[in-house]
């Protein structure tokens, strides 16, 4: 882990804390309804590969509020960004099958 001094590692948490707490409700919403209308799929595509990346960075640097903070977020990230590659799907096998176009597989 990194050898911060204690105020800077709580500030550090603390930064993690809000910057997650802040992305859960969002997330919550978003799973409940299963809207996903006004999500980017290649935006939340990008998002979440980027949060697995700064994971990565937390893990190879001992950064424990970023692996943390990253951990968090790359769950919920990754629920929603399936719950919008399903919806994509969906949507996109249904305007092959109203052109009347086989299903894709």
């Amino acid at each position: 882990m990194s050898a911060h001094p204690p105020a800077i590692a709580a500030l550090g948490y603390t930064a993690a804390s809000l910057t997650t707490l802040s992305f859960i409700p969002q997330a919550i919403k978003t799973l409940r309804t299963g809207d996903t209308r006004g999500i980017s799929l290649r935006m939340y595509a990008l998002f979440t590969a980027g949060i697995a990346l700064w994971g990565l960075y937390g893990l190879l640097t001992g950064d424990g509020p970023l692996i943390a903070a990253n951990a968090i977020t790359l769950v919920a990230a990754g629920f929603i960004l399936d719950r919008k590659w399903r919806a994509w799907w969906g949507e996109r096998q249904e305007a092959q099958r109203l052109r009347g176009g086989r299903p894709l597989p």
